[in-house]
Order: C-alpha cells, then sequence, then structure tokens
C-alpha cells in the first residue's frame, strides 16, 4: 500500500511537472524574445518566493482536511506592522522588525487553530474566513489606508531578503551579464527542505498527515489531535510572516489593499501539486511545482500584455481544473477501494 501511495504521488508530480514544462515551451514560441532570458526566468523565481512561503503553510492545513483563508491577509499584515513600526517608531533594526513582523502573523496563526480546536467550529473555513476580515482591517487601521515605503529608509538589510540576488556579475561596460539567483528564492528551497525532512521524518509531520487521512485511527491511536490542528494554523500564520518580510524588498512597500490574490494563488499551488481538499494528500515539492506553474502563468500573461481582467479569468481557470483534477481523482481513488474490497 505504501509502494503504491508513492507511485501515485510520483506520478502527480511528474504530470504537474510535465504541465510547467509545456507551458514553458508554449510561452518560449510565443515570445521567444522575452520568456527564454535569463533575467526573465530569475524574475519568475522572484515572484514564485511569496507564493510558495504562504503555500508551504496552506499545504499543512490541506494535508489536515482543513483550510487556511486567511494567509494573504495575514502576510499583508506582517508587511504592515513592518512598515509601521519602521515609519511611526523609528525601528530601523532588521533583526528586530523581522521578529516583531513574525510575532504578529504567528499569533494570528495561533488564533485560528484556537478558535477551530477550543470552540469545535465546524470547519476551519469559518474562523479563517472570519480572520481573513479581521486582519485585514487591522492593517489598514493601522496603515491609515495608506502605503509606506521601505526605499531610503534604512531598512536596506530586510530588504535585502526579497530584493536582491546573489552571484550577479557583470560585463566590461558595467551592464549586467547574469542576475544572479533571488535571494527570496534560496530561501524558499531551505525552507522546503527542512518542510520536506519535518513531514517525511518527524513523528509530527506524519501525525499531521493522519489527522487529515483518517481522523478515527488518529484518534483511537492516541494522537493530540487539537493540538496538531492548532500547531498546523499556528505554523501557516508563521509561514505568511515570511513571505510578509520576502514581500517588504519585493514590492518595497507596506499596503493594506495588496494580496488580494495570495490566498486563491497559494490553495491553486497546492492543489495542482498533488494536495486534496478531502485531507491526508500533498507533498512540498508537489507545492513547489504548482506554485511555479502559477507564477510562470502570470509572468507569462504580463509579458504578453494581458489586462488584470483577463489574468483574474485565466488563473480562476485553472483553480477551477485543478479542484475538479481533485474531484475526479478522489472518486477514482474511492472506486478503486470499492472493487479492491470486493
Amino acid at each position: 500500500m505504501k509502494k503504491n501511495n508513492s507511485a501515485k504521488e510520483l506520478l502527480q508530480k511528474l504530470g504537474t511537472l510535465m504541465a510547467l514544462i509545456i507551458l514553458i515551451v508554449i510561452f518560449c514560441v510565443i515570445m521567444p524574445d522575452k520568456f527564454p532570458r535569463v533575467s526573465n526566468v530569475m524574475n519568475i523565481l522572484k515572484q514564485a518566493s511569496i507564493n510558495c512561503l504562504i503555500a508551504s503553510g496552506m499545504l499543512c492545513a490541506l494535508i489536515t482536511a482543513g483550510i487556511d483563508l486567511s494567509v494573504g491577509s495575514n502576510c499583508v499584515l506582517c508587511t504592515c506592522t513592518i512598515g509601521v513600526l519602521m515609519q511611526n517608531f523609528g525601528i530601523t533594526n532588521a533583526f528586530l522588525l523581522a521578529i516583531c513582523g513574525l510575532a504578529v502573523s504567528t499569533f494570528a496563526g495561533f488564533i485560528n487553530g484556537t478558535l477551530l480546536t477550543r470552540l469545535d467550529l465546524p470547519h476551519p473555513f469559518v474562523s479563517t474566513m472570519g480572520m481573513k476580515n479581521v486582519l485585514w482591517g487591522i492593517a489598514l487601521v493601522i496603515t491609515g489606508s495608506k502605503s509606506i515605503g521601505f526605499t531610503n529608509q534604512g531598512v536596506d538589510a530586510l530588504m535585502w531578503i526579497g530584493g536582491s540576488s546573489i552571484g550577479t556579475t557583470y560585463n566590461a561596460d558595467g551592464t549586467v551579464n547574469f542576475p544572479g539567483i533571488p535571494v527570496s528564492f534560496i530561501l524558499v528551497i531551505i525552507v522546503f527542505i527542512l518542510f520536506d525532512i519535518f513531514l517525511k521524518k518527524s513523528a509530527l509531520g506524519r501525525q499531521i498527515y493522519c489527522c487529515g487521512g483518517n481522523p478515527e485511527a488518529a484518534r483511537l491511536s492516541g494522537i493530540p489531535s487539537k493540538n496538531v490542528l492548532t500547531f498546523v494554523y499556528t505554523l501557516s500564520g508563521f509561514m505568511a510572516g515570511m513571505a510578509g518580510i520576502v514581500s517588504v524588498g519585493r514590492l518595497a512597500s507596506a499596503n493594506g489593499n495588496a494580496g488580494s490574490t495570495y490566498d486563491n494563488d497559494a490553495i491553486a499551488a497546492c492543489i495542482v501539486g498533488g494536495a486534496s481538499f478531502t485531507g491526508g494528500k500533498g507533498t512540498i515539492w508537489g507545492t513547489l511545482i504548482g506554485a511555479l506553474l502559477m507564477a510562470v502563468i502570470r509572468n507569462g500573461l504580463n509579458l504578453m500584455g494581458a489586462s488584470n481582467d483577463i489574468q483574474y479569468i485565466v488563473i480562476g481557470a485553472v483553480i477551477i481544473l485543478a479542484v475538479t483534477i481533485d474531484v475526479v481523482r478522489n472518486k477514482m481513488e474511492a472506486k478503486a477501494r470499492k472493487m479492491a474490497a470486493a
């Protein structure tokens, strides 16, 4: 059974990877002078970084058969908290700003988990949807609904994470030869390696899968499901905060109205990458491929000059397709289990 599950996960990842490769080939054929450029490839990695970090937390929630609809607003709140501390209180220490931003987002995630497990709400959709509006409202209140710029404010060390690259080389005339690998994407790879180890090797990681894949077995085996779920949503909040720190350098501003697509993009990245709303499924590397797929779509549409309206339609179609594939996959697996039991 374990080998069969591993084979299914491999096929799922290969299928998503093939879709990503085909999409890249299509954009390369359509825009041979723009899309394949090294500078554009590095830009795609930068664009994907925020979604990758948010989606890693979302993945854990989906594995438990839950969802976190507050990740986008939580990310924005982290960025706005850093902006307010810098602008209103004169704090420019990168480490202190990062800690404060992460603390706010992590605490918001903890509240999500507590609302779900201690108040026995029927589904995390309820608590996280409510928190989404609460956190967005707080972000708008503390910033006065105004944008806060980080450029030339003495926080270059913090902006370096989301806005800089490593390994940049220059030609003799001073022009860029190789733009370098984005620091934010290097951070993503490090974080994803840690997630992979955590989900596969640790007892808590296996408990997360068990809580989503077979809640009754988790209960009978003595797994403290409520504590596991609280941890999962706290972790989701922490990862949203990590994405918020990256966005400081990526966007160079804090805006309470930003991040309206973060939730949808993260969910799509996870589902496209093999996770399921029914829980118990999904890998961190599948999520990475899904996030890259979303980034390639957005980048390609931007280069083609597609309006935001068209992009919303395309991304919405991708989400619907991903959910449809998930439903069909679950029906096929249920049918296969029924035939095996007969």
